[in-house]
């Protein structure tokens, strides 16, 4: 069964993020994702409170920036956040924007090895070992976690290139796609995907693919998503986004899972301007017609 959810964009102000977080958890959608972009909001800081504010949502973090945080960092703030909410958390890693992360100091010359070495010191750390490394980004000397997850956390991270994409199947248990990614952008990263898990040797649970889908309804929603889509100057790319009412939005979701999607996150325009109707929209019109 497909699983659908819905972006909570950071151009909104953090103080909106309750009333969106309720809205999803009273019509039932199964998924809340947010974005740690620079310099708007804080991933986990928001994804803590959309947990306490809501009781069987899940929320996911697509994605944590890992230049801007040490992986022991990110282990205890995955660890607390599966403790407290046990099950509903959902955390991606990934490159980052590199233009951001050099603002901070923090771009990496080699960013595929940065997010391998991360990878793997995340997994160990979550699984509750003690860890000592001396790679090229990442240096652990004995660290554990005192209060490590109780059960085996999925970790996922985000790619776009054909190298990452490998590196996910090889490293991470998913991957996130971004709303750039048409249907046959979704088959060419499963087969990137399968072949670094063939690479890896990897028999473990099935790799689960997230990707988004810039979706616009109501007035003006083919307008919208134009001007969104010009803005990413991808407008010419066939099958990207869709404006329409809720069958329109589910046949353009049924197209990237039977590319290979797991779950559709559906993201809506910068300037929506109903959040809280989109998220009902999605839950209660969209969902309905989605196997």
């Amino acid at each position: 069964m497909t699983s659908l959810g819905a972006v909570f964009r950071p151009q909104l102000p953090p103080e909106r993020l309750r009333a969106v977080a309720r809205a999803a958890d009273d019509a039932g959608l199964e998924e809340l994702w947010l974005w740690e972009d620079c310099f708007l909001e804080g991933g986990i800081s928001a994804a803590a409170a959309a947990l306490a504010w809501t009781d069987r949502l899940r929320v996911g973090v697509g994605l944590l920036p890992v230049p801007l945080r040490n992986v022991a960092v990110t282990a205890m703030e995955a660890a607390t956040l599966h403790r407290l909410f046990p099950g509903r958390p959902v955390l991606g890693v990934g490159h980052g924007v590199q233009d951001w992360m050099g603002q901070v100091g923090a771009r990496a010359e080699s960013p595929v090895t940065l997010l391998r070495e991360y990878l793997a010191a995340l997994r160990a750390l979550l699984a509750g070992e003690r860890v000592t490394t001396d790679g090229r980004y990442v240096k652990l000397d004995g660290v554990a976690l005192d209060w490590p997850p109780p059960a085996p956390v999925p970790i996922l991270a985000g790619a776009t290139g054909p190298r990452s994409l490998k590196l996910t199947g090889e490293a991470a248990d998913g991957t996130i796609l971004t709303a750039n990614t048409p249907p046959d952008g979704v088959r060419k990263a499963r087969q990137l995907i399968d072949e670094g898990r063939a690479s890896a040797s990897r028999t473990d649970a099935p790799h689960s693919v997230v990707v988004y889908l810039l979706t616009a309804t109501g007035p003006g929603a083919a307008a919208r998503l134009h001007a969104e889509l010009e803005a990413e100057g991808v407008a010419s790319v066939p099958d990207l986004g869709v404006a329409g009412d809720a069958g329109a939005v589910a046949k353009a979701v049924q197209r990237l899972t039977d590319a290979g999607a797991d779950t559709v996150v559906l993201q809506p325009t910068a300037d929506e301007p109903d959040p809280e109707g989109f998220i009902r929209f999605a839950a209660e019109e969209v969902r309905p017609l989605v196997p």
